[in-house]
């Protein structure tokens, strides 16, 4: 059974680049029936989809978040990562990274992090 894993800063300060990577239990990264999301869930709100990397490592990224989201990939290591730029308290969330095989179907225990000054 696959693991994901999030690892990254808790806390960072408004207008930085937030950086989150994924870690990958085994090889699948690049099989082509999957492929690797981010979600998010701000403080008392619902899940947000925020993109994708497919298992050729073409992105799709949420129109809301577009312009400050990147997703990449590195297979050597079985990551993915999520950077998203300029944040404000707004990000502020727990970031889960997701596998989409039949639906959302394995996820990790979510990183919390904080954007604060």
């Amino acid at each position: 059974q696959v693991q994901l894993q999030e690892s990254g800063p808790g806390l960072v300060k408004p207008s930085q680049t937030l950086s989150l990577t994924c870690t990958v239990s085994d090889d699948s990264i690049t099989i082509n029936t999957v492929d690797w999301t981010w979600i998010r869930q701000p403080p008392g709100k619902g899940l947000e989809w925020m993109g994708v990397i497919s298992y050729s490592g073409s992105t799709v990224y949420s129109p809301s978040l577009k312009s400050r989201t990147s997703i990449s990939r590195d297979t050597s290591k079985n990551q993915f990562t999520l950077q998203l730029s300029s944040v404000t308290p707004e990000d502020t969330a727990v970031y889960y990274c997701v596998r989409w095989g039949l639906g959302f179907d394995y996820w990790g225990q979510g990183t919390r992090v904080t954007v604060s000054s």
